[in-house]
Parts: C-alpha cells; structure tokens; sequence
C-alpha cells in the first residue's frame, strides 16, 4: 500500500515535470492536468497555472509571422520582406530610377507563355517605365505577402497578392483603373540585400 502510494505521488511529478516544457504542455490535456493534479489546493494550483502557461504558449506558438502578413517571422525573412517594401514603395512612388536600381542586370520577364515577343529582359523594363509607366498620373499599391522560398540555387520566391489602383490619363480625361492578381518576385542576394530577377 505504500509502494503503491508512493509510486502515485512520483508519477504524479513526473507528469507535471512534462507539463512545464513546451512540448509537454502541448500533447498534455487540461483536463488530465486536473485529474493528475488530484483535490488538494495546492495540486488545484499548479494545474491552473500550467493551464494559464499552456494557454499562453499556444496562443505564441500560433503568431509567429510577420505582422499583416502569412510569412513565418524569421531575420531572413524580415530582410526580404523588407527589400519587397522598398520595391512596394517606389512603385507608389513612381521612382522610375529606384525600380531599375532594384532590378538585377540579368533581369527577365517570360510574359508567363511561350510567345516570346511579350518576353522583357532589363532593356525592355527601362523602355516600359521611361515610356508607359511615366505616364502613370497616381498609384496606390498594396501588397499581402504569403511565402517567401528558397531555392537549392539560392533565388529567392516571394509570392504575394497584390491590389494596384492607378490613374492614367484618357481621351476622356484621367481615370482610375484598378487590379487585383497573385504574383510573385524572383529575388537573388546580393551584398547585404537583394536583387529582382523577374515579377516586377
């Protein structure tokens, strides 16, 4: 009988010991914490302070992503996503000489077919802005981040959806036009940021 006694009491140790690290306290229930704990007050506490750090643990444990947006918070990440609002901005900005800064020499633009007249290297991106892009009166450009991929040749894939109005002038005068798609940029680093290889 006091074996038995005594082996209860150890088990029982044993079990809130795995409750307070972060793995046991996620495969552990609450409601097992409150058996185990058994009637006594001070077993009654202990159950209701793990239950308060489970809680907390679960609810930090599911928030770690970049504020507004679905990508894991990691440095890495925070330094693309960092560069894509810069990218993000210039574009509002209309900063024809900061989007081709941003762009690689080796920038490349399939069109998404296999037409390859639509295809825009780096000269064809300068040719748009200087040409179609300047005309751009107004833009508002906001983007939702969703993945950010790293490739075994170190590229790197943002992808995103993307709301773009803009203003643009017409025969009947200035008009808003606005588009919503998914999209994605094709980054490569560069010194201490990056580069965009293709989606702009």
């Amino acid at each position: 009988m006091r074996a038995t006694v005594k082996d209860s009491l150890m088990k029982r140790e044993l079990l809130f010991v795995a409750a307070c690290t972060a793995k046991g306290m996620a495969k552990l229930k609450p409601s097992l914490w409150l058996r185990w704990a058994g009637s006594s007050p001070l077993g009654l506490r202990l159950a209701a302070c793990l239950l308060l750090v489970s809680t907390l643990c679960s609810v930090g444990c599911r928030n770690q992503f970049i504020p507004n947006t679905d990508v894991k918070d990691t440095e890495e990440n925070r330094r693309v996503l960092e560069f894509c609002e810069e990218y993000r901005r210039s574009v509002e900005r209309r900063n024809i000489g900061q989007l081709l800064e941003l762009a690689h020499p080796s920038y490349y633009e399939d069109g998404g077919n296999i037409d390859a007249t639509d295809d825009i290297d780096y000269a064809g991106l300068r040719e748009f802005l200087e040409s179609k892009f300047v005309e751009t009166k107004a833009i508002r450009y906001e983007i939702r981040y969703h993945r950010v991929k790293l490739s075994p040749e170190k590229t790197i894939f943002v992808e995103f959806t993307y709301s773009a109005s803009y203003k643009i002038p017409t025969n009947q005068g200035d008009i808003w036009r606005r588009q919503v798609a998914d999209d994605r940029l094709e980054l490569i680093p560069e010194g201490d940021s990056f580069k965009i290889l293709s989606g702009m």
